[in-house]
């Protein structure tokens, strides 16, 4: 299995707050942008120039990925591209990664696992 990375994925507190800035200040442009089924708010930028993306993520209280906002946690997750998501996922668990969001429980694109520092990675099709 070829995993191709793909974006970066941070938590963000204020997203209008946090957009501002990466464009802005940072000269980033919108990508895309929308919203997850539980709510949380997610936008794709990119640099001029660049194939990498950041994706800011705002998630709000009650969803399963919030959690209160500790100051060096701001790492979201890792993304991936994968031929096929649920092959991929039994790979990186058979190879000591931890079960967070099964194929089974995904709700769309939500499928994780964590690495061995507990790090998210979400895990894209085709």
């Amino acid at each position: 299995m070829k995993f191709r990375f793909y974006y970066s994925g941070i938590r963000v507190r204020d997203l209008k707050k946090s957009l501002e800035f990466y464009t802005k200040a940072v000269g980033m442009n919108v990508v895309s942008k929308g919203t997850m089924s539980h709510g949380g708010k997610w936008v794709h930028l990119r640099g001029k120039g660049s194939e990498q993306t950041l994706e800011l993520n705002w998630y709000p209280k009650g969803s399963r990925f919030y959690t209160e906002y500790t100051t060096g946690e701001e790492l979201d997750h890792l993304a991936f591209k994968v031929k096929d998501v649920e092959k991929a996922f039994k790979q990186l668990v058979s190879s000591g990664a931890v079960p967070a969001v099964s194929p089974k429980e995904s709700k769309g694109t939500e499928v994780y696992v964590k690495d061995p520092d507990g790090i998210w990675i979400e895990l894209l099709g085709p």
